[in-house]
């Protein structure tokens, strides 16, 4: 997976996908009533569990049309977890169909756009989310992340703004926003944005491998190589980390370690140098 496209399925997954109840459901059915429960999510042990419930109330052929908006909605979220994404897809299709105002359909559809590499498809799902309502910080949080994805930083940046008034607590914008201004060159803002995305979120290793590209680019090697280094603990396969960590190892003199990160962060993405040659970072 490249790096900016992790960098924005982060908040995603967070990024984005959100589950809502089904209260509107009147009947006393225990085996209704279940099904509710499962299609909203609350037995996380597998995602085909929330897809049976769903499922259930679907086939039910008794449920109001906003029952069903929410059940295709919560499936299509379902499918996204397992990564079948055209199912998903076709899901928030019937979603959106039955309320082609449902703001959230049309932000969880741009999630799966984007993770398919569709990014245009997805920015337009995002815009409609936001024009139908605009206090939704997701919707800005995940069109800022693809625009991350296109290498639009400005207009990323304008939408972690949004994203971050709307939505403070959102740890996965502030961090996108470091990101994005380090990439361009505003470095000590960048490490006020993760530093405020760590105390958000302890120890995320997306944002510890962010705060290690920020100290980078300012040449505090030390620092980037800590971070880097937790990062690592916490997912040892981020070719980002290795292949950052190996440069601030290499501007130390640190030959030997500093080739062998490169190496292993090579071997898990082939792009990593392309990737960091663009960010500005050699």
């Amino acid at each position: 997976m490249r790096h900016s496209v992790r960098r924005g399925v982060v908040y995603g997954t967070a990024l984005a996908l959100i589950l809502l109840s089904l209260g509107g459901v009147a009947t006393a059915q225990r085996s209704v009533l279940k099904s509710i429960e499962l299609c909203n999510g609350l037995d996380r042990t597998s995602p085909d569990i929330q897809i049976d419930g769903c499922t259930s109330l679907i086939n039910s052929g008794k449920q109001t049309p906003q029952t069903l908006v929410i059940a295709y909605n919560n499936r299509g979220n379902a499918y996204t977890a397992k990564g079948e994404y055209d199912r998903a897809v076709q899901d928030y299709d019937q979603s959106i169909k039955l309320s082609p105002t449902y703001s959230k359909a049309f932000n969880n559809r741009g999630v799966v756009y984007q993770k398919k590499g569709e990014y245009d498809r997805a920015i337009k799902d995002f815009d409609e989310s936001i024009k139908l309502n605009p206090d939704y910080g997701n919707a800005f949080a995940n069109r800022a992340a693809t625009y991350q994805i296109k290498n639009e930083y400005e207009r990323a940046t304008r939408d972690y703004d949004e994203a971050i008034r709307l939505k403070p607590t959102l740890e996965a914008a502030w961090n996108g926003r470091c990101w994005s201004r380090a990439v361009v060159g505003e470095l000590q803002a960048a490490l006020a944005d993760c530093n405020e995305a760590l105390r958000l979120q302890p120890g995320a290793a997306a944002t510890l491998d962010s705060r290690g590209f920020t100290y980078l680019k300012m040449g505090e090697w030390d620092s980037a190589i800590g971070d880097y280094s937790s990062a690592l603990q916490l997912d040892p396969s981020l070719a980002s980390s290795l292949y950052g960590r190996g440069l601030a190892k290499l501007k130390k003199g640190d030959i030997t370690g500093g080739n062998a990160d490169v190496a292993a962060a090579t071997r898990i993405d082939s792009k990593i140098v392309e990737d960091f040659a663009h960010y500005g970072v050699q």
